[in-house]
């Protein structure tokens, strides 16, 4: 019953610190699309960043997954803790370097053009970026683990 509760503590544990992370890749997010995401999403309803949105926190969903993963070690709970909150925000910071360089390397703001579903459906662009987004995390997990 103590291993229960204990793998329990440590479980709910590694659920902040992943929390955390999301946290930070809601918030970098935000910072490189036009307008609140959060309005955005659930007020205007914008297809576009909802799969922009969905795709980043499966992303890192997988970075935090590889994070844990990598952190089993023998320098105790502290130690996993911490690397996995490092890998995760190191992984935050890659998606978010990438979909700025995406930006650069398409016409027009990459951000404008992808929150565009004027016609009822996410922008292409939307997809793209949602897909880099998700390579970049099996990416940064296969260094991690």
């Amino acid at each position: 019953m103590t291993d229960i509760l204990e793998s329990t503590g440590q479980a709910l544990l590694y659920g902040v610190v992943g929390l955390t992370v999301m946290a930070a890749g809601f918030l970098a997010l935000d910072l490189v699309t036009p307008g609140r995401l959060f309005h955005v999403v659930w007020t205007e309803r914008n297809r576009g960043a909802a799969v922009l949105l969905g795709s980043q926190s499966i992303a890192v969903g997988l970075v935090i997954m590889e994070a844990i993963r990598a952190s089993e070690s023998e320098q105790g709970l502290g130690y996993g803790l911490l690397s996995t909150l490092l890998y995760g925000l190191a992984g935050v910071l890659v998606m978010t370097l990438v979909g700025i360089v995406i930006g650069l390397l398409t016409p027009g703001q990459m951000g404008a053009v992808v929150l565009d579903d004027g016609d009822g459906r996410p922008h292409p662009g939307a997809w793209v970026q949602a897909g880099m987004y998700l390579g970049t995390a099996f990416l940064v997990g296969a260094a991690v683990s």
